[in-house]
């Protein structure tokens, strides 16, 4: 299945306080743009001895004008 987009947003966080609020930080970045409607998404985790890293990539488009 092929998505078309114009845009990618790239949240990311590492420290435990900033990935428990992601999921917060993503809601309220799409409330200030309603222009954009998401067409897909890619969840990553990474990590080493020292860090944890919690990546969401939203892949959107312009929503159509009415």
């Amino acid at each position: 299945m092929a998505y078309e987009f114009t845009g990618v947003k790239v949240f990311s966080a590492t420290k435990a306080k900033e990935r428990e609020e992601l999921g917060e930080h993503i809601t309220d970045w799409l409330y200030r743009h309603p222009e954009v409607q998401v067409e897909n998404y890619s969840v990553t985790q990474s990590s080493d001895q020292e860090f944890h890293c919690l990546t969401i990539i939203l892949f959107f488009k312009q929503k159509k004008q009415e």
